[in-house]
């Protein structure tokens, strides 16, 4: 039985000694943090190219206030911290409320929520309720630096992103966003917890003096890359907020493309998402 042949393992101390390492020729590396994708994917498999673990660069960790009123959340930042920030506004409940169904503690602990984006699978809890909340990728190369790119374009389809080679995400920015916006996650799978979703959904919302400002809904696990209802989001704004949850109907799903697979029909997603996102609606418009 032939052996698997040992890769090399780089652990750097800094951003510029990773993104370096990246910018080596010959085959790409295999970036890691918290390995809780990647390393389960790799049960049965034998890793067959060079690692770069990230997970101790220094100054890539914590979530930071930006001047203009956004959020930086730094790309080793992991669910815990997320789950734990109580310094972050309403607006962001929902995406607490995915750090706490991320697998167990252990997988929160350790998994990071810029590592949940690269994977881009299109069951990710974390996804949704960014792109709820307009999120930019911030992805940095020795050679040509800094770029950042909406969220919405930098995930382009099952386990597909725009990351070149030499590109190693840094940071996940969240934009400034009303004070006065609320935020849900809701997710469907066979169990509470240690579960990957059947179906999900984000919303994020804004009511003044009882009508609906603003709103901005995403649906997971119903198509290749998680979906924003923008023909739901028009037909909101305006609505009276105790309304608002009798506007869903199947036709603003129509963009959703889900499949039948182990965890369910693509009928019965269908059909749960319409519940959900009713549900997430009357959530924060209440």
């Amino acid at each position: 039985m032939a052996l698997s042949v040992p890769v090399p393992y780089v652990r750097p101390a800094t951003l510029a000694e990773a993104l370096d390492a990246l910018a080596e020729g010959g085959e790409p590396r295999l970036v890691v943090c918290g390995g809780t994708d990647v390393y389960p994917a790799h049960a049965t498999r034998p890793i067959d190219r060079a690692v770069l673990d990230i997970s101790r660069v220094d100054g890539l960790r914590g979530i930071e206030r930006l001047p203009d009123g956004g959020w930086r959340l730094g790309a080793t930042t992991t669910w815990t911290d997320v789950a734990e920030a109580t310094r972050l506004p309403p607006a962001f409940d929902g995406l607490r409320a995915s750090a706490r169904q991320v697998g167990g503690r252990q997988i929160q602990n350790t998994g990071t929520v810029a590592g949940n984006v690269v994977n881009a699978s299109p069951a990710a809890d974390g996804t949704p309720n960014l792109l709820a909340l307009d999120a930019t990728v911030e992805m940095t190369s020795a050679a040509r630096g800094s770029r950042i790119v909406p969220l919405a374009a930098f995930v382009t389809g099952n386990r597909s992103t725009v990351l070149q080679p030499d590109e190693l995400v840094t940071a996940v920015i969240v934009p400034a966003i009303d004070e006065a916006a609320a935020s849900t996650f809701a997710k469907l799978g066979s169990r509470a917890y240690l579960v990957i979703s059947v179906i999900s959904v984000a919303a994020v919302a804004v009511v003044r003096d009882g009508i609906v400002a603003d709103a901005r809904v995403v649906v997971g696990a119903c198509s290749p890359v998680p979906a924003r209802l923008g023909s739901l989001e028009a037909a909101l704004r305006g609505v009276p907020a105790g309304d608002a949850a009798d506007v869903v109907a199947a036709v603003h799903l129509a963009g959703l493309s889900p499949i039948d697979d182990v965890r369910g029909p693509a009928a019965y997603r269908l059909d749960a998402a319409l519940t959900l996102v009713r549900r997430a609606v009357a959530a924060v418009t209440a």
